[in-house]
């Protein structure tokens, strides 16, 4: 096989990969068609390897790369993360070891507390790397909301229009930004022998510790509230402070259902309506 026979990839990532991985069989394609990613699991010899590449207006991998280049140590000196084995920015490629284990996501460790408790040690040693303060952090996410709220999507026009006043209502105030993963969550973790593991990290940047909490909020401590304290027990404490979490809060509504609208998840956009709703009910 050469990776120029797979129709996804451009001829740079093809030509780079057969460079790399001569001889490397696919053994799965892991992409999950909603985005222009291909994520190909691949064996060579004795070395099996994940293969992430972007397609043309990608922004993720070069996120992947930066995350790789510099948080994961924490992760990785654990093996609770992939090791970086190749990768070009200018291509949008990467390739790293493969990492065993299931998805928490479908598999009954979703419901089981101790794997939260992992999740919250794992993220707290990540967030703990660095810090920096950001004096345009808050302006600039209000802007992204605002974006959004101008692509094409279903929100009712008069929710609209709350969501644009409560926006210009919010201060700006400076922000403490440490390396978050950017999408938290079970389908991003891994679990083999009761150990959890992560992996994904196309969204990761420097952000508010409490971003990381927003979409486990919005589905498995509202799922269960035993889920919540487990991870709060592991993480040592609660970064969500009541102003800065409402904002949050808001903008992650208003970005998953304008990009679940985008791409056609119908079922992650009615979750961002339901998370507008509540983000914007009365305490």
């Amino acid at each position: 096989m050469t990776f120029a026979s797979i129709g996804s990839l451009s001829a740079r990532q093809a030509e780079l990969l057969d460079t790399w991985l001569t001889g490397a069989e696919v053994v799965h394609d892991h992409g999950w068609g909603l985005v222009a990613t291909t994520v190909l699991e691949v064996q060579r010899g004795s070395d099996h390897l994940i293969v992430k590449a972007g397609g043309e207006r990608d922004g993720h991998i070069t996120r992947e790369i930066t995350a790789h280049r510099n948080w994961l140590s924490p992760w990785t000196a654990r093996g609770r993360a992939p090791l970086l084995v190749h990768c070009d920015v200018d291509a949008k490629l990467v390739v790293t070891r493969y990492l065993p284990g299931r998805l928490v996501l479908g598999d009954p460790s979703v419901d089981d507390p101790d794997t939260y408790r992992q999740a919250g040690e794992l993220l707290a040693a990540f967030h703990g790397q660095e810090s920096h303060v950001d004096p345009d952090h808050e302006r600039l996410e209000n802007d992204k909301a605002l974006a959004w709220l101008d692509e094409p999507h279903r929100i009712d026009a008069a929710v609209e229009q709350r969501l644009r006043d409560e926006i210009a209502s919010w201060p700006v105030p400076s922000a403490t930004v440490v390396p978050t993963h950017g999408d938290w969550q079970p389908r991003n973790w891994l679990v083999a022998d009761g150990v959890v593991s992560v992996i994904d990290f196309g969204r990761a940047a420097l952000r508010p510790a409490l971003t990381d909490f927003a979409r486990l909020a919005a589905q498995d401590f509202r799922r269960d509230p035993a889920l919540e304290r487990a991870f709060l027990e592991g993480y040592g404490d609660d970064p969500r402070e009541t102003g800065a979490w409402l904002r949050q809060q808001v903008r992650e509504a208003i970005g998953t259902a304008t990009w679940a609208y985008a791409v056609g998840d119908d079922d992650f956009e009615a979750q961002g309506l339901r998370m507008i709703d509540e983000a914007l009910a009365p305490a």
